[in-house]
């Protein structure tokens, strides 16, 4: 399927986007108040604020450059192998964030680029039309790719109207979303066909936007599925699970848990430990997907009385998890740590409705996984991977807090060393089988009839 940097362009909705400007320029002294309440936890929010309006790049500025726009950090990791080949290719990224956890990821993962001035990192600016001018006029992209679920109207209308080709790449599109976005009519559906294109991770996403009027949509896969993992994590998380299993113990991650999730999970370990069908009690790693959630999370750990300590609190001997209960996985970047030398994952945000979180991660790590209710986030990833066998579904609701369905779905797997072992082969197969996204993307993009600026 061939796609054109401009052909499905829908004229900009002007009455709705002069509503939608002035609501940013009256809510814009909110977003600087907002940065400075986070900059309780880090003064690093308050870094580049010029960047925030569009301004403040310096001398030496990078242009006609592919633009890469990642908003956070699972974005970030999701571009790595889009922008290695890109990298390696020869080609100068403009890579931009929304979050100062996504820069600093960033930042770790294209560290010897960044230095060589291959990559530039940058925020992307407030969606303010003279903010998004400006950032446009200073860069000068050639070509525009936005990661995932990312769609800021002046952003994407202004690209159109200058003839910058911007893509939707990796695209997914929950079935809410698009409820959501059909709310808003013919403007709501205005902003897909101003991308150039979109390319979309399965059938299920590419139907959704088909359905919003988007003719220029093209499958692709998931490009989470080609991210590397780092292999000194993984080893240090081998060497843990050695000294696990050197102790007869055995440990469940509770990756990426969101706000009144982390209750449900403490509860169901309590129950689990008290049940005493272990001879030798295993060992939770509980770890929030937001850092600035760190303190309160310890805090419902310290409540419960559980034996823990928080990772940041040792080094990288793994008897620093000797005789405790539950560990507290306050640090950043380390997942595929965590997941190495996990025996089976809890996959947060799909406890609550909140969609879920990343479950290819911990499958390519060879660690089974255990999904709650809730996965429309990664609906094709999740299937798939309950098809194959490398995850299983938790049956029963666990919206008002009762924990028995989680902590029996724990106690079967952790009970049956059998099943587990045949769940991690499958995570692996599973992951393994659906890699080969970037290859389709780079083709895909390649094949393109639009100018370069």
């Amino acid at each position: 399927m061939s796609l054109s940097s401009n052909s499905a362009y829908a004229a900009r909705p002007r009455i709705w986007f002069a509503v939608y400007q002035l609501l940013w320029h009256l809510l814009l002294p909110l977003a600087f108040v907002r940065l400075a309440w986070r900059a309780r936890h880090s003064i690093q929010y308050l870094s580049h604020l010029p960047e925030r309006l569009g301004f403040g790049y310096g001398q030496a500025v990078l242009q006609q450059a592919i633009w890469i726009h990642a908003v956070s950090v699972g974005e970030t990791r999701a571009a790595q192998p889009l922008i290695e080949a890109y990298l390696a290719r020869g080609e100068v990224i403009l890579l931009t964030h929304m979050t100062l956890n996504g820069r600093r990821t960033g930042a770790q993962l294209y560290a010897q680029a960044i230095a060589s001035g291959q990559v530039h990192q940058v925020y992307l600016p407030y969606d303010l039309c003279w903010s998004v001018d400006h950032f446009l006029k200073v860069f000068q992209p050639k070509l525009g790719l936005f990661m995932e679920t990312e769609a800021w109207p002046t952003v994407v209308f202004h690209c159109a109207e200058i003839g910058l080709p911007l893509f939707l790449v990796n695209a997914r599109l929950s079935e809410r979303s698009a409820r959501r976005i059909q709310r808003f009519g013919k403007a709501g559906q205005s902003l897909f066909q101003a991308f150039a294109g979109i390319l979309a991770q399965t059938q299920f996403d590419a139907q959704r936007y088909r359905s919003l009027g988007v003719k220029n949509v093209e499958i692709i896969g998931n490009l989470k599925f080609d991210a590397p993992l780092d292999p000194v994590l993984l080893m240090q998380g081998k060497r843990w699970k050695q000294e696990l299993q050197s102790q007869h113990r055995i440990m469940v991650c509770a990756a990426s848990t969101r706000d009144g999730e982390e209750a449900i999970i403490l509860k169901a370990w309590k129950d689990l430990l008290l049940n005493g069908v272990f001879p030798v009690a295993p060992l939770l790693c509980l770890v929030p997907r937001h850092p600035e959630r760190f303190s309160e999370v310890a805090d419902q750990i310290n409540a419960t009385g559980f034996r823990f300590r928080r990772r940041s609190e040792w080094a990288d001997d793994p008897k620093g998890a000797e005789n405790l209960q539950v560990i507290l996985g306050d640090s950043m970047g380390e997942m595929p740590m965590y997941y190495s030398a996990a025996d089976l994952v809890v996959m947060g945000g799909s406890l609550l409705p909140f969609g879920g979180q990343n479950l290819i991660e911990a499958c390519a790590a060879g660690c089974p996984v255990l999904l709650g209710e809730h996965t429309y986030n990664f609906q094709q990833a999740a299937l798939d991977a309950l098809e194959s066998g490398a995850a299983k579904r938790i049956s029963g609701d666990l919206a008002l807090g009762e924990p028995i369905a989680l902590m029996e779905a724990i106690k079967s797997l952790l009970l049956n060393h059998d099943e587990l072992k045949k769940m991690a082969l499958a995570a692996k197969e599973y992951s393994e089988k659906h890699q080969g996204a970037t290859k389709k993307l780079l083709a895909a993009l390649d094949h393109q009839n639009f100018s370069l600026r």
